[in-house]
């Protein structure tokens, strides 16, 4: 018995098989997540340092040579490169591929919470990870004609970012631009030596003004009170009025030695949208989130927002990364229907047989549902490499189904008749042929995933996916196809008692 026969034998199973495939793909395309890039677990580390307004001499003495020590006994590091400025430093630790990125981020840290008390006062780190959802996925601009940039990042930071960060898939919501309000504190020198003060006992009495902590607490009649020290300062006035010492001559103030006023935050980033000085509002997507439904998602929350803003307040899409995953998805479907259309008007001029024709048509959704499921399986998803490996398959995929009905058809015109046996020997006859095709073509893209690197990362999943449209868009057309033409001419001959085909 040959495969065909088998095949012919357990058709019933077969097409219920695919029938179950399919439909399982088909759900699998709606649950699938969608993302820009894949995502693949990129071998590094970014630890970002800021010492205050140190140096750059001081920094990679006191600040990087330190730190870098420490990070190269963590096990797995292949190699450390930092970049050292006035007041900061970036250090990027780089592992082989296939680490554990997420031990090695514990042990990142642990080896900085180590070594956190050998650093200069006030020197704070920040450890990320470097991932495809490192960037934003949606950014908004907030802008105004009236109201200052002060007032944008406080309408951004309590208004607008608390709403975004409860949205599904949403990781994280970061502020760009504006003016953070500070109270600055300009103490005359002169003045200071006058009085006998130093810097430090105007640090330490501004800091003991401005207190909030508890300090005990009281039982009464089955009661329990908290105790707090509150003395937080609220105006300029208040500020003046802090009291740096106290003697037999009188009370220093701090309005005596300094002046106060109010002032903003030093910020070296400066940000405009359409040509206004606005504030960024930028959302990053969870690492396994989908980024088109976060985007819809984001889009109703803002519309919400909208309304409560004030009317001199405007705020706009400023970057959409849902853009560019649609259009991806816009052309896959595109070439789907240009492919299925092509070749159903090729079959029809050449075959002219409407139900040969719809045999061949329909094997191109049936194979990309199905690798909709393999994808989900696999925990990929459709991103512009995904989605770019299926298109490429398309063709392919027609390929494979016309040459095997095209086949099955010639040897029917050739013999004149439609016998099942004939068909089933005329499909056995072309299984070597569609197999050395379909795996030349395996075989040609099969070196796209032993690439290294980020450039292997990504066309690993794109020679994944034509790899798994391939194999799906053989078995599909060694095994289903002759056995729905089979059991088509059967019916045909039933209703119509004829041998002839065409």
């Amino acid at each position: 018995m040959t495969v065909a026969d088998w095949a012919f034998a357990h058709r019933r199973s077969l097409l219920f098989l695919l029938a179950l495939l399919v439909m399982g793909g088909a759900v699998s395309a709606f649950t699938l997540p969608v993302a820009l890039f894949p995502h693949v677990q990129f071998p590094l580390v970014a630890i970002d340092i800021d010492a205050g307004d140190r140096p750059a001499e001081r920094m990679a003495i006191e600040v990087t040579g330190p730190v870098e020590e420490e990070l190269r006994a963590v096990n797995g590091v292949r190699g450390l490169r930092s970049t050292t400025s006035r007041g900061s430093a970036e250090i990027v630790v780089t592992f082989s591929w296939g680490e554990d990125m997420e031990a090695a981020f514990s042990h990142i840290e642990a080896a900085l919470a180590h070594m956190t008390a050998r650093l200069p006062a006030g020197t704070q780190t920040n450890v990320r990870r470097k991932e495809p959802t490192t960037f934003p996925a949606m950014a908004y601009s907030l802008t105004s004609n009236s109201r200052s940039l002060t007032e944008l990042r406080q309408l951004a930071y309590f208004a607008i970012r608390p709403v975004l960060s409860a949205t599904e898939g949403v990781a994280r919501i970061s502020i760009q631009g504006g003016a953070v309000e500070e109270v600055e504190v300009v103490v005359d020198p002169r003045k200071l030596q006058t009085y006998g003060l130093t810097m430090a006992e105007v640090s330490a009495g501004l800091a003991a003004a401005n207190v909030q902590e508890a300090v005990g607490r009281i039982e009464d009649r089955g009661k329990l009170f908290l105790v707090m020290n509150q003395s937080t300062l609220t105006d300029l006035d208040q500020v003046r009025a802090v009291a740096l010492r106290a003697g037999a001559d009188g009370v220093v103030r701090l309005g005596m030695v300094a002046m106060v006023r109010t002032g903003s935050v030093p910020d070296w980033i400066r940000v405009n949208a359409d040509g206004h000085p606005a504030v960024i509002i930028q959302a990053f997507q969870q690492p396994t989130g989908n980024t088109v439904a976060m985007a819809d998602r984001l889009a109703e929350k803002i519309a919400e927002v909208r309304k409560r803003l004030p009317a001199d307040v405007a705020i706009s899409t400023w970057y959409d990364q849902s853009e560019l995953i649609r259009a991806s998805a816009a052309s896959v479907r595109d070439a789907v229907l240009i492919g299925a259309a092509l070749a159903a008007v090729v079959l029809m001029l050449f075959l002219d047989n409407l139900t040969i024709t719809i045999i061949a048509a329909l094997a191109i959704p049936a194979v990309l549902t199905t690798t909709a499921l393999f994808l989900l399986v696999c925990g990929q998803s459709f991103n512009i490499m995904s989605l770019g490996g299926m298109a490429a398959a398309v063709g392919l995929i027609v390929d494979d189904a016309i040459v095997m009905v095209e086949h099955m058809v010639r040897r029917m015109q050739e013999g004149r008749t439609a016998q099942r046996q004939d068909l089933l020997a005329a499909a056995w006859e072309f299984t070597r042929p569609l197999t050395v095709s379909s795996a030349a073509t395996v075989i040609i893209f099969a070196p796209l995933g032993f690439l290294t690197g980020v450039t292997g990362a990504f066309f690993k999943v794109l020679s994944l996916t034509m790899a798994a449209s391939l194999v799906v868009s053989f078995l599909v057309a060694w095994l289903v196809v002759p056995v729905v033409v089979v059991q088509l001419i059967d019916v045909t001959r039933h209703h119509r008692p004829r041998e002839r085909l065409l």
